[in-house]
């Protein structure tokens, strides 16, 4: 496309919006170029009434914005790197990774300071498996309650009374400027990440060279590698959101170190470990340590998980 407006894609949300926001301001004044963002609804969006274990499928939030980029409605969209599939639609690419926000959960509570404050048998909400088993893991007394919607909304229930807390990524709140309503950021020992959690994405059709260029000073190299080596992991593991796998990359002078784990959704059995590389081939790292935890007898735990979940 020759003209000079870029039009950028995002999720109608009030945490996409900021994102969005973000990168329109920053590509603006790096390039000169008016971004227009156009906001675009996703299954996820639409399917508020469902665990998002129980809906199924990959890339429930970006199915439709990708589908924009194909059709040259978009140039490019801004995701969740949390929510991207590891595998992407033939003419698109994820061309950089902007720095990450703090990748950690963190607890939201009315009542209670700290997650060790929890009464026995306090509800906890949570649409995330992953957190789910990890809590379950070290409080199997807990109650866990299906939590959907936008931020606002999780946060408003909890402020009801509906759960006596809930736990979300520490990087929307963040930026949304909500850091206040954080009693406490679960340290990764205790929670480990989603893949991909804190950092963005931005993507766009391979063969656009342009909006390439406008966009590649957002990419953080160190980020790009942490999660690179994550996606590597659950490239390796098939994993969909069906599934309790976590993974959490650091970076250090030429090395990534990375901590992964796979899950019953009960916290009855949890698998973790860890692995360390060069950052030269961070995927190569992920998949090893897929590997060694399928070995472990992650490949059993997932295969019962699957069939309990159905197709």
């Amino acid at each position: 496309m020759g003209s000079d407006v870029i039009r950028l894609g995002s999720r109608g949300s009030v945490l996409a919006l900021w994102q969005a926001g973000h990168v329109r301001t920053e590509v603006e004044k790096r390039t000169g170029r008016k971004v227009e963002i156009t906001k675009i609804k996703t299954t996820g969006d639409v399917i508020l009434d469902v665990p998002l274990a129980k809906v199924g499928g990959k890339g429930l939030f970006v199915k439709e914005i990708e589908e924009a980029l194909l059709e040259d409605r978009i140039d490019l969209a801004v995701h969740s790197m949390k929510d991207v599939p590891t595998d992407l639609p033939d003419p698109l690419e994820i061309v950089c990774i902007t720095r990450r926000e703090d990748p950690r959960d963190a607890f939201l509570s009315v009542r209670h300071a700290r997650f060790e404050d929890l009464p026995k048998g306090a509800k906890v909400g949570t649409s995330s498996l992953r957190r789910q088993t990890q809590l379950l893991g070290l409080r199997p007394d807990l109650s866990i309650g299906q939590l959907r919607g936008n931020l606002d909304t999780r946060i408003r229930k909890m402020e009801e009374g509906q759960y006596d807390a809930i736990l979300l990524a520490a990087a929307g709140l963040l930026r949304l400027g909500w850091e206040g309503k954080i009693r406490q950021y679960l340290p990764v020992e205790l929670s480990i990440p989603a893949i991909g959690q804190g950092a963005l994405g931005i993507e766009i059709r391979r063969d656009d060279a342009r909006t390439r260029e406008a966009v590649a000073f957002l990419d953080d190299r160190a980020t790009s590698l942490a999660v690179r080596a994550e996606r590597g992991f659950l490239k390796r593991l098939e994993g969909g959101c069906q599934v309790p796998i976590a993974a959490h990359g650091i970076v250090a002078g030429g090395s990534v170190a990375l901590t992964g784990l796979i899950g019953r959704p009960d916290g009855s059995e949890i698998l973790r470990g860890s692995r360390t590389g060069p950052a030269t081939d961070p995927e190569a790292i992920g998949v090893a340590l897929a590997e060694e935890l399928l070995s472990r007898g992650g490949k059993r735990i997932l295969d019962e998980v699957y069939r309990q979940s159905g197709p």
